[in-house]
């Protein structure tokens, strides 16, 4: 195995997916102390990042199945599930909070299909710069791109769960985490709209 190759994918995934670290970080506190919370995060973390894979395998091979006006409107996904997760803050504000610790374990944070698609929709933008390497890889490259990307998920889910689990970090985000979940979350979304001219914004 080519190491120059594994250096240059791991480089590839690491500037493409630095914020993910962020959002991992907040997914990972917003279900802290719900039995298979983490577990959840890290099956949406992959699902998400297996779908992208697939796209930009797919894309490079020729097949287009989300031709490049369509990535733009991504920005949809996390947009929609801030503006839940705000709206469920607000509530919870206003109704003093979740009633009990019972109400929180019903709640079981966040599920693997809200993080599929903030993983899919943060990561839209990747597909227009794996595509490209994908095609001049050939097979063989291909395949240690996409082996090093499932590693690295991994890593990143490590380094998502570790930050959520610092002391300072895990007080900080046990306080401020439902205001800051939503507020990236709309954040990324518009990011992705406006970036991709969306709406010919």
């Amino acid at each position: 195995m080519d190491l120059g190759i594994i250096g240059q994918a791991a480089g590839l995934f690491a500037v493409t997916n630095i914020d993910d670290i962020l959002i991992l970080a907040l997914f990972f506190s917003q279900g802290a102390g719900v039995p298979g919370s983490a577990r959840r995060v890290v099956l949406g973390q992959y699902l998400g990042f297996a779908a992208l894979l697939a796209v930009a395998v797919a894309a490079a091979f020729g097949a287009t199945f989300l031709p490049a006006s369509v990535l733009p409107y991504l920005g949809l996904l996390p947009l929609a599930l801030g503006l839940k997760a705000a709206w469920q803050a607000w509530k919870d504000h206003r109704d003093g909070g979740p009633e009990d610790e019972e109400a929180r374990t019903e709640d079981g944070g966040p599920g693997p299909l809200e993080v599929a698609a903030v993983t899919f929709a943060n990561g839209g933008d990747n597909i227009g710069v794996y595509v490209p390497v994908f095609a001049t890889a050939g097979t063989g490259g291909m395949a240690v791109y996409a082996v090093v990307f499932l590693v690295l998920v991994a890593v990143w889910c490590f380094a998502g769960r570790f930050f959520a689990t610092r002391p300072v970090v895990a007080r900080a985000l046990a306080r401020w985490g439902h205001i800051l979940l939503p507020l990236v979350l709309i954040a990324v979304g518009l990011l992705i709209l406006v970036e991709g001219g969306a709406f010919g914004l």
